[in-house]
C-alpha cells in the first residue's frame, strides 16, 4: 500500500505541547500504545537511555513524537492513540519514572524517587512536542512510519543497522574494518567505506567465526541486538582475527592477487582461523603454493585451457570454487563451497605435507 498524493493531502497534522506527566499517565492508562508490528524494537543501549535522560533532566529539547488516532470504543466513547514514532524515548521516560531495574542508572544519575520534590515536578512538567497525524488506516500508519525513518536513497543492511544500533559489537567491527591489514591492501573501496560495507564484511567475519557460514547478512540483526549493550567475546575474537591476519600477511601474495578480493579474502580469513583454532601447524610456503596454484588454475579454467580439463577431479574442484566466488558469493552455499575447498588445501599444507601441483603441471618457486 502506497500513500498517494491525495491521501497525503488528507492527513491533518498538528503539533501540540504535552507534559511528560501526561505522556506517563497515558501510557499507564493504556490510552497511548505502541504498535509493535510496525514499530522498531527497543534497541537503545543503556548508555543511550542515560544520555536521553540527561537531555530531559537538563530541560534541553529533543525531536518531536508522532501519534495518531487509535481504536475507539463507541459505547464508552473512550479511545486510544498509537505511538507512531518515539517508542524508545517514551519507554525510557516511563522506565525512569517507574524505577525499572532494567534501566541501570550510573553514579551520576539520581533515581526519580530520590529526586527532591521540586526536581520531580520539574521533570514531570517538561514540555515535549507531539505531532498528531489524526485518523489513519493501519497500512497508512506503517507507510508514514517508514517515511519518517527513511532517507532519500535505498539503505543497505548495514546502513539500516547503523541507524538502529550503536552498541558494542557494531563499534568493534567498525574498528576492525579500519585495521591496517585491510587498508594497506586496498581491500575496501571508498564506496565500500561510505556505504559501511567494510563494517558489514567484518561483522559477517565475526559471526561466521562464532557460528559458521550463513546467508548474506541474515544474522546481522540478531547479533547486533544480542551484543548491543556489551560484547564479552571481543578479546577472544580480536586475538583470533589478529592471528589469521598475521599468518596471511606472512604469505608472499601479490597485491593484485585474487586473495585480496573481498569474497576470497573472507573465505581465507575464516578457514585460516578455523585451522589455527584446531591446532593445525600451517606451513607458510606450502599454503602460499597451494593458494597460488588454485589462482592459476582458476585463470586456466576461465581461458578454457585444455590441459586442466585432463584432470577431471581438479577441474571440477577449481570450477566449483570459481563459480562460488563469482555467483552469489555471499550466499551460504557459495561461502560453504569456497570454505570446503580452501580448508582441504590448508589441511594438505601442514608441516611435512607434499606441495599440491597445478593440474597443468605448473609450479611456483617460493622464497626461502
Amino acid at each position: 500500500m502506497t500513500l498517494t498524493r491525495e491521501k497525503l493531502e488528507r492527513i491533518q497534522t498538528s503539533a501540540t505541547n504535552r507534559r511528560v506527566r501526561e505522556i506517563i499517565s497515558a501510557v499507564k492508562a493504556g490510552t497511548l500504545v505502541s504498535r509493535p508490528d510496525f514499530q522498531r524494537k527497543l534497541v537503545w543501549t543503556n548508555r543511550d537511555k542515560l544520555l536521553f535522560l540527561d537531555t530531559l533532566l537538563e530541560h534541553l529539547p529533543f525531536p518531536e513524537i508522532y501519534v495518531c488516532a487509535g481504536e475507539v470504543n463507541t459505547e464508552t466513547a473512550q479511545g486510544t492513540e498509537w505511538l507512531v514514532d518515539g517508542q524508545q524515548r517514551v519507554s525510557t521516560i516511563v522506565s525512569y519514572f517507574s524505577g525499572d531495574p532494567l534501566l541501570r542508572l550510573g553514579a551520576s544519575h539520581v533515581p526519580y524517587r530520590d529526586l527532591p520534590a521540586k526536581e520531580q515536578e520539574r521533570f514531570l512538567e517538561y514540555i515535549l512536542v507531539v505531532r498528531d497525524l489524526g485518523k489513519l488506516e493501519i497500512q497508512d500508519v506503517r507507510e508514514v512510519f517508514q517515511r519518517i525513518n527513511s532517507t532519500q536513497y535505498g539503505l543497505n543492511a548495514m546502513e539500516l543497522a547503523n541507524a538502529r544500533w550503536d552498541g558494542a559489537i557494531k563499534k568493534y567491527v567498525q574498528r576492525l574494518a579500519e585495521h591496517e591489514f585491510f587498508a594497506t591492501r586496498g581491500v575496501f573501496t571508498a564506496s565500500d567505506i561510505r556505504r559501511m560495507l567494510d563494517a558489514s564484511f567484518c561483522l559477517s567475519l565475526v559471526i561466521t567465526m562464532h557460528s559458521g557460514y550463513f546467508d548474506d547478512t541474515a544474522e546481522h540483526e540478531d547479533y547486533l541486538e544480542r551484543f548491543n549493550d556489551e560484547f564479552p567475546l571481543e578479546n577472544e575474537f580480536n586475538g583470533r582475527v589478529e592471528k589469521a591476519m598475521t599468518f596471511i600477511s606472512s604469505l608472499d601474495l601479490q597485491q593484485k592477487s585474487r586473495w585480496w578480493k573481498k569474497a576470497d579474502l573472507f573465505t581465507l580469513l575464516i578457514e585460516v582461523d578455523e585451522a589455527l583454532s584446531r591446532g593445525l601447524d600451517l606451513d607458510n610456503n606450502e599454503v602460499e603454493l597451494a593458494l597460488c596454484n588454485l589462482e592459476t588454475d582458476i585463470k586456466l579454467v576461465a581461458e578454457h585451457d585444455e590441459g586442466i580439463k585432463r584432470d577431471a577431479t581438479r577441474f571440477e574442484l577449481v570450477s566449483k570454487y570459481s563459480y562460488a566466488a563469482a555467483q552469489g558469493s555471499n550466499h551460504r552455499k557459495s561461502r560453504r563451497d569456497r570454505g570446503e575447498i580452501v580448508r582441504s588445501l590448508l589441511n594438505a599444507s601442514g608441516v611435512g605435507a607434499a606441495a599440491i601441483p597445478t593440474a597443468s603441471g605448473h609450479t611456483k618457486k617460493l622464497r626461502k
